[in-house]
């Protein structure tokens, strides 16, 4: 077992060293050959890379014992203390990771590593280095941080996970300041606070950059650093300087390097307790530690989260910070990006006729509505406008309303294209088009109706850039576009809630379920039978309720009592009514469809829902419909979102295994959706894949 007694080696540098680093574990050359060492490989969690804490895992923490400087810590101390940094510490052994305990109390800190290494006792039989070791050090003396740094390195080879907990309250008010030489007493909080925090952040990306290994850096901050605290000004400076500081960092992912912030509110511990009750109060209560261990973990595990900031709250729970409202007030509009394609771009032969599917009768029986025609292929092109090559067409569910005339207002001029999405290849150029991010051959995705056709002219707008063109890309467009904005826009979707996803087998919901756990949410979806449930387990859903198998107002009302937050719904009738009774107080519920009544001899028949308004109104309900087409300013950006993460493998893409070959298939398609056999997304290809615009799988 690991000891964090004193060192020898240390003997000779004199006591000023013996002073500033206390008790150390031996350094032995057994432990030296631990920079050759790995921990385990991070696992996929639901398509997610997730970090693993492991045994061989190396962190260091700040703070780690009981807190810098305990006697300035007078009150709003709101998370940099010491059962933080010493739970946090006790919360990384407890996975069997070594800490290196950075701290100023030699008491405390040797006491942290006491607990460590009882931790380990319980879980490892032959551990490869000291449990932990600690080290004094006051965090704002540089020489003193660069030299914890270094001492760690020595022992354990390498840094996987550096948390920056050491952190102070206000000993003085900045304006009770009338000393000219600049060392008022508020001038510590800055250094600890803020300067030490960026110096151990600095330390540790060099000690990462230098062993080669990738790793993560958690800087505690607090919600005073979030929002403004009137009765500490310098405390709430310092610590939106290390949020600040932390967003800004989120570059470093190119290197394997994530900087994330943490920002808890009020926890239960003797400082708190200082505080004037009623802000407590007003505030919900004290933060429970569970939930900042939970959130540090979240934030280190979780690969997707760089230049990412949590904060933790009674009132709210979980919540990332800015939110995508407050994201989009201060980006700057994207221009429009040249995708480039994976492989040459290869101009398609364009023929002299095409085929394509029309509807020429309004009903909700696609097949009974629509017809094959072989029409000729009209050129020149119009002036903005490019010829595309459909290679795949994705189906929905919405087909047959738009078969039936729905989106019309009953104004359907007979007959008009069917369809509403495909990826294929660029055919020609009309004049106008920029040959800068077009080419004939170059993979590209179109939104818009006349989608069941072999050869389609779209204005150069609607056309939004692919890398390749693949049946997993088609997924992306109505489908995942409907996932992404009715999250964001309708749902306002948080992280630390409860959301639920119906019918999320299907198309749109296999994405929600997904970019609902990206969030850092609880997911619950319904879906009908084994394969279906086995599949949304995979996606990382954390409990499947497979209606064929047990009632879902039964499960919903036993395991989540205080309702659901967020609310995916698509299927409407019955469903949609179990939904509105299982919403928490100031829940929000997205209306994506009815697939359940779209067919039939009648068609889609209006609901009836007597009572609703009072219902929503006594919680603080809310009840959103969400319809694609009203917000087409944001499908670029938000189509560029999904492609990233699919192509870096944080999202699943999964397409119906039955194959659908020309726009002969399409009725049967539309008919396999609606059976309620699909799994995953429906798409028709519509040409063979015999050049290679239609590259692997990614």
């Amino acid at each position: 077992m690991g000891s964090g007694r004193p060192n020898e080696e240390l003997a000779g540098e004199g006591d000023k060293d013996d002073e500033i680093f206390g008790n150390l574990g031996r350094v032995d050359e057994q432990i030296r050959r631990l920079a050759d060492s790995r921990p385990p490989l991070p696992r996929t969690e639901g398509g997610l890379v997730t970090m693993v804490l492991g045994n061989g895992t190396a962190t260091l923490v700040t703070g780690a014992g009981n807190g810098i400087d305990i006697l300035h810590m007078l009150f709003y101390q709101i998370l940099s203390n010491p059962l933080a940094g010493r739970g946090l510490s006790l919360s990384l052994a407890s996975k069997g990771a070594t800490v290196t305990v950075v701290e100023y109390s030699e008491a405390d800190g040797l006491e942290t590593v006491r607990l460590i290494e009882v931790e380990h006792a319980k879980l490892l039989k032959k551990p490869r280095a000291p449990s932990a070791i600690f080290i004094k050090c006051d965090v704002t003396v540089p020489e003193q941080l660069f030299r914890a740094f270094e001492l760690h390195e020595q022992t354990y080879g390498r840094l996987d996970v550096c948390v920056n907990n050491a952190g102070i309250g206000e000993d003085q008010n900045f304006d009770a300041d009338l000393s000219s030489d600049g060392k008022g007493k508020w001038r510590r909080t800055m250094d600890v606070n803020l300067s030490a925090v960026i110096d151990g952040t600095r330390l540790a990306v060099q000690t990462m950059r230098r062993t080669k290994q990738p790793g993560v850096i958690i800087n505690v901050a607090s919600a005073a650093g979030l929002y403004p605290s009137i009765a500490m000004p310098i405390y709430s400076a310092s610590k939106a300087g290390v949020v600040m500081f932390s967003r800004s960092l989120g570059g470093l992912k190119r290197e394997g390097i994530r900087v994330n912030a943490l920002c808890p509110e009020f926890v239960d511990t003797a400082l708190a307790k200082l505080v004037n009750p009623r802000v407590i109060t007003n505030l919900g209560g004290y933060l429970p530690m569970d939930a900042i261990l939970k959130g540090a973990l979240q934030l280190i595990e979780d690969e997707s989260k760089a230049g990412d900031t949590l904060w933790l709250t009674v009132r709210r729970g979980a919540e990332y910070w800015p939110t995508p409202e407050e994201k989009a007030k201060y980006e700057l509009p994207r221009s429009r990006r040249i995708v480039r394609p994976l492989s040459k771009p290869i101009p398609p032969a364009i023929p002299d006729e095409y085929k394509k599917v029309i509807i020429h009768k309004l009903s909700s029986d696609f097949r009974t509505a629509s017809k094959i025609v072989t029409v000729p292929l009209e050129l020149p092109l119009k002036p903005g406008h490019v010829l595309v090559k459909n290679l795949y067409a994705g189906v929905n569910a919405s087909d047959v309303n738009f078969s039936s005339g729905r989106y019309f207002g009953g104004k359907a001029k007979l007959p008009f294209d069917a369809g509403f999405e495909a990826v294929g290849v660029v055919a020609s150029l009309g004049e106008g088009v920029d040959s800068n991010i077009l080419v004939p051959g170059s993979p590209v995705a179109t939104l818009t109706y006349g989608g069941f056709s072999e050869f389609c002219q779209v204005p150069f707008k609607n056309v939004i850039p692919m890398p390749v063109a693949v049946p997993e890309l088609v997924a992306l467009l109505t489908s995942g576009l409907t996932a992404s904005l009715a999250l964001e826009q309708a749902g306002r979707i948080k992280s630390g809630e409860t959301v639920l996803v119906t019918a999320a087998a299907g198309g749109t919901g296999q994405f929600a379920v997904q970019l609902a756990k990206l969030a850092g949410n609880t997911v619950i979806a319904t879906c009908g039978g084994e394969e279906k449930a086995k599949f949304l387990r995979s996606l990382g859903v954390d409990r499947v309720i497979d209606y064929k198998k047990e009632s879902i107002k039964a499960v919903l009302k036993k395991e989540f009592p205080n309702g659901i937050d967020l609310i995916y719904e698509s299927v409407g009738g019955e469903m949609f009514t179990t939904c509105l009774n299982a919403l928490a107080r100031r829940g929000r519920l997205i209306v994506i469809g009815m697939i359940s009544q779209y067919q039939g001899e009648n068609g889609w028949q209006p609901g009836n829902y007597p009572g609703l308004a009072e219902k929503i109104l006594a919680k603080s309900q809310s009840v959103v419909g969400f319809f694609l087409n009203d917000y087409t300013r944001m499908w670029r950006d938000h189509a560029a979102r999904l492609t990233k993460l699919y192509l870096d493998k944080k999202l699943k893409v999964t397409v119906d295994s039955k194959l659908f070959a020309g726009v002969e298939a399409i009725a049967d398609a539309v008919e396999h959706l609606h059976s309620g056999q699909s799994l995953g997304k429906v798409v028709v290809r519509l040409a063979p894949e015999t050049t290679n615009h239609a590259q692997a799988r990614l």
